[in-house]
């Protein structure tokens, strides 16, 4: 398997360097150079399989030829031995064609958990291997940094900087990143949105100077490795309930774009899937794209589902390839034109293209304070502010179809104990494994909406470090 860039100019790359570089050197995203196919007899015989046997049936063909089959099998039980349910994905009927496929039993409680845990261990492998040092840098509006900072905590061969928008996540998000001390392991607090801090991510990936300076890489679901280890969950869900003898629908809360592309890549597999809600909170202009056919940037308001609080989808970018027929320059003149202007009009045969298995689906803080209350009572399941804008979007499509409709539950309700509490009126309790993370100490730096002082302060460190 070897991978391209969206934007068609950049050196197709094998998995290695995929997982190492991030972002393609032409600005673009990597993805496969085609989608291995799984026969509806291979899908059958994975029907039962633990998680960990499904996910490396459906991760294999994209590491082929790099790791070897026995080694990718103990990387894949490494990375799951941590979470805290045997099914390490459950599922529960919510209601009457309804299911809700809980990802949150990860160490940091949060859907983030999947990808990053693994992503861990393969940067351990591969640097190894390559004998190198690793500077990641990312940006989070909640639980990527979180995620990504446990499985990279104390790493010899990585030093990690997060950067979140300052006062902007919730405070369990918050803590969960700053209150971990490993000498590797750096917190920067940007005074601005989190698209902010994506900018100032991608404008250091583009620095190619900087970027070999430092060995840099990404854990953003830019980094394909993400994408990939998330389509496993998809497939998981839909043998549970019958794949591939009959199809399913899946609605997923969606900031970036990353988590429901990873359902696409699934559906492009091979998986039989109906249809694929996205699920936006009053930041929706992925709702507005699938209603318009128009990719528009507004502002970005506060709400109470912090890691919804985008307007730059970053992952849109690989479903706009295939939208533009793997068109790689049209891709980058779509998406240039779209940062300069703000708009991004699609041609009315890609639109009606991406709504044969797309939809958008939006909910503001009033409807969705009232959908968890009403969840609370009526079944008992206290569901955060993410996962139930995508119970509320499954709720209405499962009342127009036979075939289930399986919600993602992208976080534990511990995660945002503020808005559960004014919803139900009582708080979640933490689990046993972060039940003092209150009275942890907090360790993190705020800085200015600036790439070149963040860019000096990385190289400081960098420098510091000999074997960076």
């Amino acid at each position: 398997m070897h991978y391209i860039s969206t934007r068609g100019n950049a050196p197709n790359l094998g998995f290695d360097d995929v997982l190492l570089r991030g972002l393609a050197p032409d600005g673009g995203l990597y993805l496969p150079a085609f989608w291995p196919q799984f026969s509806q007899d291979a899908l059958r015989t994975m029907r039962g399989l633990p998680y960990q046997d499904v996910a490396v049936s459906v991760m294999f063909p994209f590491v082929e030829g790099v790791i070897p089959k026995q080694d990718f099998k103990r990387l894949v039980a490494k990375a799951y031995e941590n979470f805290t349910h045997p099914a390490i994905a459950p599922m529960k009927q919510i209601g009457h064609n309804l299911w809700l496929m809980e990802l949150f039993h990860g160490p940091t409680l949060a859907f983030k958990d999947f990808a990053l845990q693994l992503l861990g261990v393969l940067f351990d492998y591969i640097l190894t291997q390559k004998r190198q040092r690793l500077t990641i840098v990312g940006a989070t509006s909640g639980d990527t940094g979180s995620a990504a900072i446990e499985a990279c905590r104390d790493r010899e061969n990585i030093d990690i900087y997060i950067l979140h928008p300052h006062q902007r996540t919730s405070e369990v998000q918050r803590r969960q990143m700053t209150t971990i001390h490993s000498a590797n392991i750096f917190n920067l607090a940007v005074e601005g949105t989190f698209d902010d801090c994506q900018d100032i991510v991608k404008a250091l990936f583009a620095d190619e100077t900087f970027r070999h300076q430092v060995n840099m890489s990404a854990v953003n679901s830019i980094n394909w490795a993400r994408i990939m280890a998330q389509i496993v969950y998809y497939f998981f869900a839909a043998l549970d309930l019958g794949a591939p003898d009959r199809a399913v629908t899946f609605s997923v809360p969606t900031g970036n774009f990353g988590n429901v592309f990873a359902a696409y890549a699934a559906k492009k597999m091979g998986l039989p899937i109906d249809h694929l809600l996205v699920a936006s909170n009053s930041n929706d202009i992925l709702t507005r794209f699938f209603q318009s056919g128009t990719l528009q940037i507004e502002g970005v308001s506060p709400t109470l589902s912090p890691s919804m609080d985008i307007q730059v989808s970053s992952n849109f970018e690989r479903l706009l390839f295939d939208l533009m027929d793997k068109n790689g320059h049209k891709t980058a003149a779509a998406m240039a034109s779209f940062r300069q202007s703000g708009t991004l009009p699609l041609s009315s045969q890609a639109w009606q293209k991406a709504l044969t298995l797309f939809s958008g689906f939006s909910l503001a803080d009033d409807a969705c304070l009232a959908m968890m209350k009403r969840y609370a009572i009526e079944t008992g399941e206290v569901i955060e502010p993410h996962s139930i804008i995508g119970v509320a979007a499954a709720e209405n499509k499962a009342e127009q179809q036979k075939n289930p409709v399986i919600a993602m539950a992208t976080a534990h309700p511990a995660k945002f104990p503020d808005a559960v509490k004014q919803a139900v009126g009582m708080a979640p309790t933490l689990p046993a494994h972060i039940a003092d993370l209150y009275d942890r100490q907090e360790r993190y730096q705020v800085v200015a909406n600036d790439v070149q002082a963040i860019k000096k302060l990385i190289l400081a460190q960098a420098l510091n470090n000999p074997s960076s």
